[in-house]
């Protein structure tokens, strides 16, 4: 099972040993990618985003990246997630301080942030709460910086809740956010996916926005898993 931190997760008979071997050379070559090793692992910490509140468990963007790499033959468990509705980076930091985790992850997500803009707190005081959580990450992912991904925060103001609201503001509150953890991702030398542009195009997609009215939708989840399950792969070959 998924865990999830939220409020509401051949035997073979037996054979002369040269055919064992002429097998055992066999499934070297011909097997899919990841699944000569155990199962990897990846953690993933944020807020809603990362839960996917508006769709079901299975289409947040952890598990369909997960889906999408089982399809191509890496070895995965399931995604462990932290993340919550509405959690700031504060509030995170809170979270992972009093989870119980595993020593270390193959792969590490970070998402967080839209709420300390909703919420009106500083870029400074963000950007200075986003770098701790950002080494409590490569801490997770036994201190490969490049195993550790940052995602860019969503752009909420394209959505039918912020209708009434200075949706030009919210998209240059949003873009200064970004700025900070991209600055910061880069000086850890860790990964990043710029996937705030592909949030935009909902203004003109409402498929892209769940029936909340407010969070993405499963196929702009899908854009998401597919840009990260590329990365994935790239640094599994």
């Amino acid at each position: 099972m998924v865990k999830v931190l939220l409020k509401k997760r051949m035997s073979l008979q037996s054979f002369s040993l040269p055919l064992v071997s002429g097998l055992t050379v066999l499934l070297i070559f011909t097997s899919k990618p990841g699944i000569m090793r155990s199962d990897r692992t990846m953690l993933c910490l944020g807020d809603s985003y990362t839960i996917g509140e508006g769709v079901q468990l299975v289409e947040n963007f952890p598990n369909q990246t997960i889906t999408r790499l089982r399809k191509d033959g890496y070895a995965f468990e399931e995604p462990e997630i932290v993340a919550q509705t509405g959690w700031t980076t504060d509030e995170l930091q809170a979270a992972v301080d009093n989870h119980s985790f595993k020593g270390s992850y193959d792969f590490v997500t970070l998402l967080i942030g839209v709420n300390n803009q909703y919420r009106g707190r500083t870029v400074e005081n963000y950007g200075s709460e986003f770098e701790s959580l950002l080494k409590r990450a490569i801490q997770f992912s036994n201190g490969k910086t490049d195993h550790v991904i940052v995602l860019s925060i969503p752009d909420w103001g394209v959505s039918p809740f912020a209708k009434d609201r200075d949706t030009k503001q919210i998209a240059i509150e949003i873009d200064n956010f970004n700025s900070a953890n991209k600055a910061i991702a880069e000086r850890y030398k860790v990964s990043y996916i710029h996937i705030t542009p592909a949030s935009r195009e909902a203004a003109n997609d409402r498929s892209l926005i769940a029936s909340d009215g407010l969070h993405p939708s499963a196929k702009e989840y899908a854009k998401w898993s597919k840009q990260l399950s590329l990365l994935l792969k790239s640094m599994m070959k």
